[in-house]
């Protein structure tokens, strides 16, 4: 495995779905990748596109703490991250995703031309996904 094909993965947690974006081997865009339902199978998922793809490292996306609310779910996602770092043995970044899925829907309206197919959850988790680590990896260029 070489250094150059490595990539860095993007996730937006939710309590039902996860989506997942990855990097281009250059770490310079990202793109949505697909969306993992949130049960006991997403670690044995996460891991399948982690090998495929050769990811070191994980930005997750989390609520901003100071818009914490009861129905805020900042709590689960630092548990998640808690989980990832155990479970891969790999970095996890933070990543404030306020307004990612509102930029996602913003997205979608322009790009995806049936109504059925805009309605799609999934569509705005890897698209939320995609937006957080493309604000990351913008940040380190």
């Amino acid at each position: 495995m070489e250094i150059e094909e490595s990539r860095i993965m993007g996730l937006d947690f939710g309590i039902k779905r996860i989506g997942v974006a990855l990097s281009d081997p250059l770490k310079t865009f990202a793109y949505p990748h697909s969306t993992i339902q949130n049960d006991d199978k997403k670690n044995i998922q996460l891991e399948k596109i982690i090998k495929e793809k050769s990811v070191i490292k994980i930005i997750l996306g989390i609520p901003n703490e100071v818009k914490k609310s009861k129905t805020s779910i900042y709590d689960e996602v630092i548990k998640f991250r808690d989980e990832l770092t155990k479970y891969f043995n790999i970095e996890v970044l933070l990543w404030d995703e306020t307004y990612t899925s509102v930029i996602a829907e913003r997205k979608i309206l322009e790009s995806v031309s049936r109504k059925k197919k805009r309605q799609n959850k999934s569509l705005i988790d890897m698209n939320s996904a995609a937006i957080i680590l493309q604000e990351y990896l913008d940040s380190i260029t």
